[in-house]
C-alpha cells in the first residue's frame, strides 16, 4: 500500500488551551514571538501537557507569558485551527483580571492590556477576534 502525502505533518490534533483575560473591558494580548502566527497578536495560550487539565493549563500558560493572574470564568469556544501544517484544538476560556502587570516571557514577544477599540488596528486573525467578542459577551 502507498502512503498518502500531504502538507498536513499530522492530522491528530494539538491540543492547546486560550485564555482571554479582561481588566475592566481591556483585554490581555501577547505578541506571538513564535511558530504558529510569529509575529501577531494574539490570546495567550499553548500546549496542554500530558496529565494537566484544560483548566489548568490555561492559567499556567497565561502566567508563563505574561505574568498575570487571573480567575477562569467558562469556555466560550473550541475552534480547530490548521497553521503552518499543524492541526490544533484550541479550547478557549473567559477570564478576570486578579493581579499582575503583563511582562511578556516564554513564547511571546510582547504582552499589554488593550483597549476595546483598539482590537481591529491590530490585524489579528478573525476567529481570535471574534472569541474575545465572544469572552466579553459571557462576561456581561
Amino acid at each position: 500500500m502507498e502512503a498518502i502525502m500531504t502538507d498536513i505533518k499530522d492530522v491528530t490534533p494539538i491540543d492547546c488551551v486560550g485564555v482571554i483575560c479582561f481588566r475592566g473591558d481591556d483585554v490581555l494580548l501577547i505578541k506571538r514571538g513564535t511558530a504558529p502566527r510569529k509575529g501577531e497578536w494574539s490570546i495567550p495560550g499553548g500546549r496542554i501537557e500530558a496529565g494537566e487539565s484544560e483548566q489548568d493549563a490555561a492559567l499556567r500558560e497565561l502566567f508563563e507569558e505574561t505574568g498575570i493572574m487571573a480567575a477562569l470564568e467558562t469556555k466560550v469556544a473550541t475552534i480547530d485551527a490548521n497553521f503552518e501544517g499543524f492541526n490544533y484544538r484550541l479550547h478557549d476560556y473567559a477570564a478576570r483580571w486578579i493581579s499582575g502587570e503583563p511582562k511578556f516571557g516564554d513564547d511571546a514577544a510582547d504582552a499589554r492590556f488593550v483597549p476595546k477599540e483598539e482590537l481591529d488596528s491590530l490585524g489579528m486573525w478573525q476567529k481570535t477576534r471574534n472569541v474575545i467578542e465572544t469572552a466579553r459577551e459571557s462576561l456581561s
